[in-house]
């Protein structure tokens, strides 16, 4: 059995912000990191595409309110930054 991989310790690095916003951020990365495992087998952030971040964006935040989008976006956007990605998404 595999360890579970650890989202607080990757982003340590790069959360700021209030004590409320870096939960939020964690909240949202791991269930980002457990949609992104059920659809590719990808538990790992390092093994992620562009490609993987984009279909969570379009795909399954679809029916959400722009503000839940907005969110997700800023958090994914904070993912990118730690994996050293110059990856761009749209709002």
């Amino acid at each position: 059995m595999s360890k579970r991989f650890d989202m607080e310790l990757f982003l340590a690095g790069v959360l700021t912000g209030s004590h409320a916003t870096r939960q939020r951020h964690l909240r949202q990365a791991a269930f980002i990191q457990s949609e992104i495992a059920k659809r590719w087998q990808r538990a790992n952030p390092w093994a992620w595409q562009r490609k993987h971040l984009v279909w969570f964006l379009e795909h399954f935040l679809t029916g959400r309110s722009e503000a839940t989008r907005y969110y997700y976006l800023l958090t994914i956007r904070l993912l990118a930054r730690r994996l050293e990605r110059s990856w761009v998404f749209k709002r």
